[in-house]
């Protein structure tokens, strides 16, 4: 059985590098077409664009794993069926669940594979990627209208930090301070600042105002120092997408995010979809046995996958209006994150169960 197990894990191997081999690609392409919209010359370029292509191909690998997992199974599963081998298995008396038990196994390696390449590799590329493009679009007008501030909030005061320079300091940042009846008492706005040792931020051209009663008071300093509460270390983080942050990024955000009272569902959402997603991964593999199985005599490899295509693309939109729907609506963000993958993976394990027993009876 050992061997056996072996030959069905290479086989499947081959069939998941295949499958990345076709999706990446047409991915990419697609991705890089949707750059191509953002060229302009003397600022984003076609050679950054490509740059950040490539750079994102990793997360595609990530976010395609369920979909690789299950063009992968069929492919691999259906060449043996064509070949005659599945059914020489069979007469040997080895059984649906033992040939889903070694597919699950396969699953078990390749959702590791990915796991290990989201949190080393597909996180800082993509992180990477994304401050190329910025930088580059920021010397054109395209950014012209678009927000891409980073706000945190802590007691009585409210920060925002317009965005972060090539040096990753912050600028156009302004402070709004409170009174207990929520009443305006301070304003600071500054152009700029350097982060100093614990967490002290100078700022440079500041504007103060400062309103008592009826009475406002506005003051213009060259230096003014600023005691913060945003984590200088990781503004990098702060003011990147929740799906391109690593588990342990997004589990020290949503820590920072709770302490300042702020909002973190989608954080908390992204943060259990990345255990969501190598369940999701198990559960397409498993459906790939039974979808082989059952349409091994009826439809050639080519249309298998055809179908499986079309059934990965439908368990990947419903996946993602789930997971919307939950952010909109607030739910769990465990069940959000975790409970479609889960239920899918429960439902993979009946149909195998459910068709071996047909088989045999």
């Amino acid at each position: 059985m050992r061997q056996l197990d072996r030959y069905l894990l290479r086989s499947l191997c081959v069939g998941f590098i295949a499958a990345a081999a076709l999706l990446l690609p047409l991915f990419g392409t697609l991705d890089l077409v949707e750059e191509l919209d953002d060229l302009q010359e003397g600022g984003y370029r076609l050679a950054q664009a490509l740059t950040v292509v490539l750079f994102t191909l990793p997360r595609r690998a990530v976010e395609l794993g369920p979909f690789i997992a299950l063009l992968g199974g069929i492919a691999a599963l259906g060449q043996l069926a064509v070949t005659q081998e599945l059914t020489v298995m069979r007469a040997a008396g080895v059984s649906m669940t033992r040939i889903g038990l070694a597919v699950l196994m396969a699953g078990v390696l390749l959702a590791l594979v990915l796991a290990a390449t989201d949190e080393w590799v597909a996180s800082p590329l993509q992180q990477k990627a994304l401050r190329i493009r910025t930088l580059a679009l920021a010397m054109t007008d395209d950014r012209a209208g678009k927000d891409h501030s980073i706000w945190a909030m802590k007691e009585n005061q409210v920060v925002r930090i317009g965005g972060l320079d090539s040096s990753q300091l912050p600028n156009q940042i302004e402070i709004f301070t409170f009174e207990p009846n929520h009443a305006l008492s301070q304003y600071i706005q500054a152009q700029r600042a350097e982060v100093q040792a614990g967490n002290l931020w100078q700022l440079h051209e500041v504007t103060v105002k400062r309103w008592a009663g009826d009475q406002e008071t506005v003051e213009r300093l060259d230096i003014m120092r600023w005691q913060s509460f945003v984590p200088a270390n990781r503004l990098s983080e702060v003011s990147l997408p929740p799906e391109s942050l690593s588990f342990v990024q997004l589990n020290r955000y949503v820590d920072f995010l709770q302490r300042t009272g702020q909002p973190a569902g989608q954080y908390q959402v992204a943060l259990w979809q990345k255990l969501g997603n190598p369940i999701l991964t198990l559960a397409m593999i498993l459906f790939a046995v039974p979808f082989t199985f059952g349409q091994s005599r009826s439809t050639g490899l080519a249309g298998k996958l055809a179908v499986g295509a079309l059934v990965g693309l439908l368990v990947y939109m419903v996946n993602q209006i789930l997971v919307n729907l939950g952010i909109l609506l607030k739910l769990n963000p465990l069940a959000v994150g975790i409970l479609p993958a889960a239920v899918l993976l429960g439902a993979a394990m009946l149909v195998v169960a459910r068709y071996d027993r047909s088989a045999h009876g």
